[in-house]
């Protein structure tokens, strides 16, 4: 059974920071990318950021330059550290796992819960 465990949403005044923690857990062999999706009401759920296993970093571009995404490999853990929030990003913040769940090499995408994260006055 593998797990994605989020935590660190929020309410946040605009303007301000939030850390977004995603901890991957259960039976698996390895992890590919990681990544933070979100889904405001109405919307579609849209690709935040991601990251490969080797650090290279992906981000939507109405995120570039506030919002930083990083990886612990040892502790199977992403982050989504979010600066000068908007309005606009307020929505469930998802977190997705690729992961290797055989010896084969076959793979699975995991989902997390996802957060809560309100940019309001």
């Amino acid at each position: 059974q593998v797990q994605l465990v989020e935590s660190g949403g929020g309410l946040v005044q605009p303007g301000g920071s939030l850390r977004l923690s995603c901890a991957a857990s259960g039976s698996f062999f390895s992890i590919k990318a990681m990544g933070w999706h979100r889904q405001a009401p109405g919307k579609q759920r849209e690709l935040v950021a991601d990251v490969t296993k080797g650090g290279s970093t992906n981000y939507a571009d109405s995120v570039k330059g506030r919002f930083t995404i990083s990886r612990d490999n040892a502790e199977n853990t992403v982050y989504l550290q979010m600066s000068s929030l908007k309005p606009e990003d307020a929505a469930v913040y998802y977190c997705n796992a690729d992961l290797v769940v055989s010896s084969t090499g076959y793979r699975m995408n995991y989902w997390g819960q996802g957060t809560q994260v309100a940019v309001s006055s």
